[in-house]
Parts: structure tokens; sequence; C-alpha cells
């Protein structure tokens, strides 16, 4: 089994093809998985994907920031192989939308190798990568899936009555199922995890993190009340953010929401002047990393369960902040799940953007005002013209319920336990 990896790339776009980039992007999206500009369906380690364009802005200072096409993908590792895969499956329509931004090698220039050298050359780094479980790639998924569909098919066409049965008996029932099924031969063993060497290196940063900052603690700890002191200066002289909502906009926000059950979102936002809240993004996101690392990877994000992929990422030399993910329900529902188990982490994510309601020392306040944190999330939301998902008939608990099914299928198993595995069904 691999890990997972985010796959970032930003490129600068041709201002007089804007529209046209826009309607390209738009054309794909209702036959997403096999249209003929990029078939995600056939990119075999893909999760999620997004095409989104950035409109042109101008900063706090008051430059100018050029429109931006942000392609964003979550895939199963190694990323030289995605990209490969990517270029090899996709080639003439990734010429289509690229031929709209600056700098890409069209029409009689254009070879395998410099589509490659063109996207390498793009890739942004990702900040902060959520995953809402470590180690559960595209493969696993769709197989888990179909485990639990063709149990659920001989189940239902038996004709037994199996609820009245000893729940032992229909176990032993479905493992001889399963073991005489050809198609469902590699369920007889359990998931693979990740590599030795990717479990080994993520064991050495988890630990190696803490160890130097309890080395340098001296240094540490006088420079982190410093900038507590200065946080909450900043917190009570920083303007009170107010944001106006565009119903017309906010309406074709909503066009785009709601056909499967999952959902995507995304916000751009401005980090607040001056060298302190440029200090604190960096540090912040670097812990808040380091968190969803190895804290936060096992399907449960501080209590919140519904988030597929998630990222933070600084761009336009440190200037804004890209905010994405794929979350199940509507996004009612998710922004209250965000306010009521997870609000402190959002305000150390957010609480240095232009907008965010007010915190307090950073985690406190901020999303639990409810208006104000919905209405950040709305007045920043930007439109993505197209997104993929290599399951879109599953919620992350489906996931978790179907790895459940397959890890409990051959293993040895109390009575209760039994039971408590029959119920999975």
């Amino acid at each position: 089994m691999s890990h997972q990896i985010a796959l970032t790339i930003i490129t600068a776009i041709k201002t007089s093809e804007m529209e046209d980039l826009k309607q390209l992007l738009t054309s794909m999206g209702d036959t997403i998985a096999n249209n003929v500009i990029i078939p995600f369906g056939k990119l075999s380690k893909t999760h999620f994907a997004r095409f989104m364009v950035l409109d042109e802005s101008v900063d706090l200072d008051g430059s100018r920031i050029a429109p931006s096409l942000v392609f964003m993908i979550d895939c199963d590792a190694p990323l030289d192989r995605n990209l490969k895969e990517l270029v090899d499956v996709a080639g003439a329509g990734l010429d289509k939308i690229y031929c709209h931004c600056e700098g890409y090698p069209c029409h009689s220039e254009v070879t395998r190798g410099k589509r490659l050298a063109y996207l390498r050359s793009n890739m942004e780094k990702t900040n902060l990568f959520y995953v809402n479980t470590i180690g559960r790639t595209v493969q696993q998924i769709r197989q888990e899936a179909q485990l639990r569909k063709a149990i659920q098919e001989f189940l239902d066409h038996s004709q037994q009555d199996w609820e009245k049965q000893d729940p032992v008996k229909v176990r032993a029932a479905i493992q001889s199922f399963v073991f005489n099924e050809p198609g469902l031969h590699w369920a007889r063993k359990s998931a693979t995890p990740p590599s030795f060497f990717f479990r080994l290196k993520e064991m050495l940063h988890m630990v190696g993190v803490p160890l130097g900052l309890l080395i340098f603690f001296p240094l540490v700890f006088p420079a982190f009340l410093l900038w507590l002191v200065l946080l909450r200066i900043h917190e009570l002289t920083d303007p009170v953010p107010s944001i106006e909502l565009d119903p017309t906009r906010i309406q074709a926000l909503e066009g785009d929401e709601d056909f499967i059950v999952q959902n995507q979102f995304g916000t751009v936002g401005y980090i607040k002047p001056g060298w302190f809240w440029r200090f604190t993004t960096i540090a912040t996101f670097w812990l808040a990393n380091y968190a969803t690392r190895h804290i936060f990877n096992k399907g449960n994000l501080a209590g919140l369960r519904t988030v597929h992929f998630g990222h933070l990422i600084r761009i336009n030399n440190n200037r804004r902040v890209i905010f994405t993910s794929y979350y199940d329900g509507s996004l009612e529902s998710y922004m209250d799940d965000f306010i009521d188990k997870v609000a402190w982490v959002l305000n150390t994510a957010f609480g240095n953007i232009v907008g965010y309601p007010r915190t307090r020392w950073l985690i406190l306040d901020g999303a639990r005002e409810e208006q104000g944190f919905k209405n950040y999330n709305r007045g920043h939301q930007v439109r993505t013209q197209v997104w993929y998902s290599a399951y879109d008939n599953l919620t992350a608990a489906n996931l978790e319920n179907n790895a459940k099914i397959r890890a409990g299928l051959f293993r040895d198993m109390s009575l209760f336990e039994t039971e408590e595995w029959f119920r999975l069904l």
C-alpha cells in the first residue's frame, strides 16, 4: 500500500484568454470521469482532482496579481508516476488547457518531455495536507466497496433468513463465498500498510520535531511569550472584519453544490499585513501540518469525520492563502460541524486572514461567531470549474465501514465481535 500525496500546479493565465479557458473547463463538467479533455477516471491513483480559476486581483498594497489556473490532485504516491500517467493519458487535453496559460509550449513545440517539464516547473508546495486515513489507496477503496456489494448480493440472493441464524454460521457462509469467488481473492488477506521506509520516515519526523523543540526550549519559550504579547496586541488593534455578500454570486456557488454525496470547497484570502502575521502564518501552518500528519490521520480531524482531503497553500510570495477540501454532506452542515467540533483548529489556520472573525489568543472566539464565520467562507469562496471524485457515491463513513468489513472477514473473532462485525453489513 502507498501513502497519499498532494500535487498542486499553479500557472499564470493569458489575460485575453480567461473567458475561453473558463468555458473550456466548464464544458468538462458533465462527463468528468470520461471527458475527452482529461478522462480523470483513467488516472489509476487519483482520489480527487480539481481545476479552478483565480481571477485577477489587487493585493493589500495595491499591486496587481495576475489571473491564474490552479490544478490540484490528491493521489497515491509516488508523485512522478502520477505526473507521467497524467501526461500519457491526457497529453492532448493538457495542451488544450495550458495553451491558455503563460509559457506553455503549444502546437508543434510540444512534446511529452516538455509537458512534464512545464508541470513540474509550476508545482507549488502544500503547506498543510490533511488525509482522512493515510495509506488507504484508491484501489483499496474500490475493492472494499466491491467486497461489501458482493457480500450483500450473496446474502440477498441466497433466499435464507440470515437475521435469525447464528452470526458465526452466517460469517462462515460469507467466508466460504468470498474464498471461492475468483474476483475477490485479494480479500483473503488484510490491506497492505504503507512501506516500511515511509513509516520509518514518519516515525523519525514525529519524534524528531518535539525533541528539537525540547532542545531549543530555552530559546523557544521566551520567543513564544513575546509572540503571545504581540498576538494579543494585533488582535485588539486589527480592524473589525465586515463582509458584504453578493446574493447573485452566492446563488451561482450554490448551483455547483449537492449533486452527489460529496462536495468540494475552496477559498482564497489575503494574509493580514505586516511581518508578524506573515511569520505567524508560516509557524501555525507548520504546526498544524505536523498535527494532521501524525495525529489526525485515522479518519478523525479532532472529532470531525466527514472530510476526505484538505489543503492550505501559501501563494503569491506569502501574500495569499488557498484552502481547499472535499467533504460529505452540505456546506451548511460542514460549516456547522467545524464550528461545533474544531473551531480552534479553524482559528489557528484562518485567524491570520483578512476578513476572518476576530480571534482571542488565536484559538478562542473566531469561528464561534457563527454568522461572521459563514460570511467569511462564502465571501472568500472561489468557484471550482472542474472537480472529480474517484468514488463519488461513498462517504468517509462508508470507506471506514467497508475497511472494517474487509479487516474482520477472516481474522479470529469472539461471538460478540462477530455480532458487531455482522452489523456492518
